[in-house]
């Protein structure tokens, strides 16, 4: 590849992952971001003593970052203390039911015999062996694989995936499994990472199911913010050069390539770019619009507090679901109104590692599902505070938290915050993977085919969650291995 190293704009974890495994092939490579630390969307705050996850906070399939950091030859074992959270969620209910989401086989079907009788107990079983094979069909030929188009799907798999039912209704093949009503939730409502609703979800992403109940969630102390810390570490360690606080203005293109990325007063030259930027912004650098109208997933409001006490037995991620149901999703993605009956997520990630609060505090994260702006663009300014008191006082309610005397509000993040951020529509999950926007009707990682530039992150293939952005910077570096394998730069050990 001649022009110059590779240049990964953006340090999110795509951006980092495509780093790592392009140095691993051997190519210069230069990250250029414009926030002053790594992690994107995983990002940090440090308030009044409190480490705060301002992003994701729940680590499905860390062996996918071991992937990445592998591919310069170096561990996660020797840079992130990984915590295996058990359980992975409490899920509590409005009837004042709560059940344990263990990871183990058998700590599961025990839970759920207690929970709902023999016949879920059965149910989960046969339910755990079917996304299992469901997460191994997909694994290396949909999850895993570029799409250049729809016609790379045919072939044995889509035929046992089909076989498995992956292309009906996520919230009827769960309904197999289980009668319980409440089961049923604990095991679809991660379709809203989807941006669908669960009874319009495809089956086939019960494989994020798959990652949280039956892989496991982990916890890295120190926080979320460990993790891309780790990978840009050993990223510069392995000799890729990082510039920090620098904003891409634009690029300089000779028809479909890339010859160099500006900065302020600078020009650095490039050989090939990956755009791990998401698709406002890429959409912005490739001066060009949007070729399809996308369909974008519903946003969040996240409520970051500071407790000086803590309910009993409070788990580090707890879902609170309301009555509604059905009625909640079309609330948030159909009609474009806040939750009535609200289902939350509550994170209190210093139940597992205290340092991240002050003594005698404990550090929440509230999240609260809700529409985008494309879908109603509320005006959060003036709604924004009042609706985190909202939020809390319905778990007070809920007996999730003591009493909103205990809490302080460290920080408040709304679709406007993340449209700020550059994230569109105001939401940080990216487009929705509707039927066509799932698979190889997602937008390419390769925006024109003899060009030079790669996409990576959640917006493109193969879509939201952190295990799909680690994949999507594999396959951003997968592309270009591909379209020069005898012209790579120097070997690590050169």
């Amino acid at each position: 590849m001649s022009g110059g190293p590779v240049v990964v704009v953006g340090a999110g974890l795509a951006g980092l992952s495509a780093a790592l495994h392009l140095r691993g092939d051997g190519h210069e490579v230069v990250v250029v971001e414009q926030a002053a630390h790594p992690g994107g969307l995983m990002g940090r705050l440090d308030l009044d003593g409190h480490a705060v996850d301002t992003g994701p906070t729940v680590l499905t399939m860390p062996e996918l970052v071991d992937e990445a950091l592998g591919a310069v030859g170096d561990r996660m074992a020797d840079r992130v203390d990984l915590v295996r959270l058990d359980p992975a969620y409490r899920a509590v209910f409005a009837d004042g039911s709560a059940i344990d989401v263990s990871t183990d086989a058998a700590a599961m079907e025990q839970a759920v015999r207690e929970f709902s009788g023999g016949a879920d107990a059965e149910g989960y079983r046969r339910l755990r062996v079917w996304l299992t094979r469901l997460y191994e069909v997909q694994r290396d030929r949909f999850i895993g694989a570029n799409f250049d188009s729809p016609l790379d799907l045919v072939g044995r798999d889509l035929a046992v995936l089909a076989g498995l039912g992956g292309f009906g209704s996520l919230a009827g093949a769960v309904g197999r499994f289980l009668d319980d009503p409440r089961l049923r939730r604990v095991f679809t409502f991660q379709a809203l990472y989807a941006g669908v609703a669960p009874q319009d979800a495809l089956a086939a992403y019960a494989v994020i199911a798959y990652m949280d109940t039956v892989a496991g969630v982990w916890f890295p102390r120190g926080g979320m913010r460990q993790v891309p810390a780790a990978m840009a570490d050993a990223a510069h360690a392995a000799g890729v050069e990082f510039r920090y606080g620098t904003e891409v203005l634009g690029l300089e293109r000779t028809g479909d390539r890339v010859r160099a990325v500006l900065v302020a007063g600078e020009r650095i030259a490039c050989g090939a770019v990956v755009l791990a930027t998401g698709p406002a912004q890429t959409t912005r650098l490739l001066r060009g619009r949007p070729r399809r109208t996308l369909r974008w997933s519903p946003s969040a409001v996240v409520a970051h507090l500071s407790a000086t006490r803590v309910v009993d037995d409070l788990a580090h991620h707890t879902i609170s679901f309301g009555d509604a149901w059905e009625s909640t999703f079309d609330e948030i993605i159909s009609r474009g109104a806040l939750m009535s009956d609200p289902s939350l997520l509550l994170t209190t990630p210093s139940r597992t590692d205290p340092s991240l609060a002050p003594p005698g505090r404990d550090l929440h994260y509230l999240l609260a599902p809700c529409p985008n702006l494309d879908r109603n663009p509320l005006r959060w300014d003036l709604r924004g505070s009042r609706y985190a008191d909202e939020l809390v006082d319905t778990l007070v309610r809920r007996g999730l938290i003591a009493s909103g005397d205990d809490v302080t509000r460290l920080a408040l993040t709304t679709p406007d915050d993340w449209a700020a951020g550059g994230q569109a529509a105001g939401t940080p999950f990216s487009a929705a993977h509707t039927f066509g926007q799932t698979g190889p009707f997602r937008p390419r990682n390769l925006p024109f085919r003899r060009g030079n530039v790669v996409l990576a992150g959640s917006g493109t293939t193969p879509g939201v969650g952190i295990p799909p952005v680690l994949i999507s910077g594999r396959l951003a570096a997968l592309r270009l291995r591909e379209s020069a394998p005898t012209t790579r730069k120097r070997a690590l050990s050169g």
